[in-house]
Formats: structure tokens, C-alpha cells, sequence
């Protein structure tokens, strides 16, 4: 939950707007989570329902984490990324190329 609450502030102070389609960011966020992954609010999530299925131990719910991230998937590429390159342009490419869009890279050195 902290990464949600973080990556929203992220949105309202750094990119002035919100992650709702009525008010979005003004500037594009490439900061703070988001210089991890590309998703981090969407990342946030899905662990979330995973651990349920760890805590719980019901296979559903791991088909439903499934169900969910597959249709995350498809939103970010059908929808919002082209959206996200039609506002940013440039830099919206630049970012595309160096952060990943669900899993971190995380360097020992």
C-alpha cells in the first residue's frame, strides 16, 4: 500500500495531476518508483493479490492474479502507453527504452 500512496504523491507533486484519465499528469513522473518500473501502482497491486494466495492458499486466487495481470498487460500496451507516447513524444521514448515495464533491474554494482 505504501508504494500506491507513494506513486500517487509522485503523480500529484511531480507530474501535477493524478492517475485519473479526468486529471492527468502534466509532466511525465520518471522518478522515485518509477525509475524502477514503469507500472510500479499496477506492480503494487498484483503483489498484492499474490499474497493473498500465499496467505490464503486458495489456487483461485492465483488464477484470478493471473486473469488480472493479463488484463493489466494489455491496457498498458493496447491503451496506455500509445497514449503516453501521443502526450510525452520524446521522452516518453527515452523512458520506454530504459526503465522495464514490470520486472526491476537491479544492478549489484
Amino acid at each position: 500500500m505504501v508504494i500506491l500512496f507513494w506513486c500517487f504523491w509522485d503523480f500529484l507533486v511531480k507530474g501535477r495531476g493524478t492517475p485519473a484519465p479526468i486529471d492527468p499528469p502534466k509532466e511525465l513522473v520518471a522518478t522515485g518508483f518509477y525509475r524502477y518500473v514503469r507500472n510500479p501502482m499496477y506492480v503494487g497491486v498484483l503483489l498484492i493479490l499474490a499474497g493473498h494466495f500465499l496467505w490464503f492458499g486458495y489456487w483461485n486466487l492465483i488464477i484470478y492474479t493471473a486473469f488480472a495481470f493479463l488484463a493489466t498487460h494489455l491496457f498498458v500496451v493496447l491503451y496506455e502507453e500509445p497514449n503516453l507516447r501521443k502526450r510525452f513524444g520524446r521522452a516518453y521514448e527515452d523512458y520506454l527504452n530504459s526503465v522495464p515495464r514490470w520486472m526491476p533491474r537491479f544492478y549489484i554494482f
